[in-house]
């Protein structure tokens, strides 16, 4: 039976900025958010969470909060973070790291209790997965508190890509595609960790081809007006070759040419409509 993945979504865009850190405390004392404002700064929350089996997203923007956990018996999850934008302090037992603009990192949530600030504005991804899901794909992974991995890494920006591709679409929602998602998170962690030899093939031809595809598509449609929009032009942007990218729609039983018509096609009947809609309010005033 597969169960329609669960989703959480707050902003204190709406909320007066004196009572922001007021209704922080608020989530947090409901189990919803473990986050604490930080003292004498502007507090900004915009967030989404999803909980997928094997797999939990968080994803959006804090500023002036701090991120807390604390170990529970029976929980020896990972949490791997991802700065997309601005930096973090994180610290774990005694220990401290500063994430910037695209690094990520990884703690082991059982390893004890642990704090991820961010002063100022930061764009981020966090995700939260099962050691047991992760301990047979990585080689050597030790029971250490914290790890940094730097941005620059091809993995890094490999996940990163693919979850931007994600988050601002309705995928995360159908328990099929839901389920495919988390394998290939799973294996681009590893990838970000150290995969082993048999992870990595097996990563190289289930998950970086759906994680390439699915940042080439999120390219296309950002930039459907533009006529330069040739595979050219995408394949030089994501550093494959141009039949690598034909490649990857042949896999799924179209090409590059026909993708971009169709969307195009779309954008064109949705701006249509829309214009359509303003010219009939306009009429009946």
């Amino acid at each position: 039976m597969l169960h329609h993945p669960a989703s959480f979504r707050f902003s204190t865009d709406s909320v007066p900025v004196r009572q922001r850190p007021r209704v922080i405390h608020e989530l947090r004392e409901r189990g919803i958010l473990p986050i604490e404002p930080l003292p004498d700064r502007d507090v900004h929350l915009d967030i989404a969470k999803w909980f997928l089996p094997g797999l939990g997203i968080l994803s959006g923007t804090l500023c002036g909060l701090c991120q807390q956990g604390t170990p529970r018996a029976g929980n020896d999850d990972l949490f791997f973070g991802i700065n997309v934008a601005g930096s973090s302090v994180v610290m774990q037992r005694e220990r401290e790291i500063t994430p910037g603009d695209g690094d990520a990192f990884l703690l082991n949530i059982d390893a004890g209790a642990f704090a991820v600030s961010r002063p100022a504005r930061s764009r981020f991804v966090g995700l939260r997965v099962p050691r047991n899901a992760i301990a047979p794909l990585v080689r050597d992974l030790e029971d250490y508190a914290l790890r940094q991995i730097p941005g620059m890494s091809d993995s890094v920006k490999l996940l990163a890509g693919y979850l931007g591709g994600l988050l601002g679409g309705q995928v995360l929602a159908a328990p099929e595609t839901a389920r495919i998602v988390v394998t290939h998170v799973h294996d681009l962690i590893a990838l970000c960790l150290g995969a082993t030899g048999e992870a990595a093939g097996v990563a190289e031809d289930r998950s970086i081809p759906a994680a390439r595809l699915r940042a080439i598509k999120t390219d296309i449609l950002a930039n459907l007006e533009d006529e330069g929009l040739s595979i050219g032009a995408i394949a030089a942007r994501h550093r494959v070759t141009p039949r690598y990218v034909h490649r990857l729609f042949e896999r799924e039983g179209t090409t590059y040419t026909q993708f971009v018509l169709r969307q195009r096609l779309d954008y064109t009947h949705a701006a249509g409509s829309a214009v359509h809609s303003v010219e009939h309010q306009l009429d009946s005033l």
